[in-house]
């Protein structure tokens, strides 16, 4: 089982892949941001972990005030660093919540959201359930949000798989990590109609990386 709170300790390590994929991520969301138009903005994390990829970048952002944002994660030890970390940059707009981000239901009153932060998913949960997820996507984002992701482009490689499915639901391809680097990134803009938020429903099943590469090795 992977201890999701020492995880992070990779992204103080500078040369650590996860350190890189933390800054393609900031980059990202700072560019979404900086996209959006004038006014309030909604943006919602799911299995957001301590935060860290979007919480740094509103610290500085000049567009911190117009947020609201709600981080949702299962781990009590990570939900506690980022809303220490919310609460240390005085981000008023932001809410941590403990509980499990599959719940549809934790996001209905912030979408269609401006910004959808999935990173740390897609390589914990299986092809179907990326499909399944990437399918619940128009629920929560308006059009024109941008949606961001990560997937390691281990053996085989899901990022095309992913890209294709982002495509059939409606979303532009904004930007991919190439794959010769060590971690894997994508954001797409939303240019589809919104899909009605449906009450009750589970967007994916979170069954672990470790899960995964056994089912891989299995192959």
């Amino acid at each position: 089982m992977v201890d999701w709170h020492s995880w992070h300790e990779d992204y103080d390590r500078p040369d650590s892949a996860l350190s890189h994929r933390l800054r393609a991520v900031q980059t990202l969301i700072k560019q979404a941001l900086d996209d959006a138009p004038a006014g309030p903005l909604r943006i919602v994390s799911l299995c957001a972990g301590q935060g860290r990829d979007l919480l740094e970048v509103l610290a500085e952002h000049p567009r911190r005030d117009d947020v609201r944002a709600r981080l949702v994660e299962l781990d009590p030890r990570n939900a506690a660093v980022a809303a220490e970390t919310v609460n240390r940059y005085r981000l008023t707009g932001v809410e941590v919540v403990t509980g499990d981000a599959s719940l549809i239901d934790h996001y209905a009153d912030l979408a269609p959201a401006d910004i959808v932060v999935a990173c740390g998913i897609f390589g914990n949960i299986t092809d179907e359930d990326i499909e399944r997820a990437i399918g619940f996507l128009p629920q929560l984002i308006k059009t024109g949000g941008t949606v961001l992701w990560t997937r390691g482009r281990t053996v085989p490689d899901r990022v095309p798989l992913i890209l294709n499915w982002f495509d059939e639901r409606g979303f532009d391809l904004v930007w991919v990590s190439p794959p010769d680097v060590s971690y894997g990134v994508g954001a797409h803009r939303f240019t589809a109609q919104p899909e009605p938020l449906v009450a009750g429903e589970q967007i994916f099943t979170f069954v672990g990386s470790d899960v995964i590469r056994a089912a891989d090795r299995a192959r």
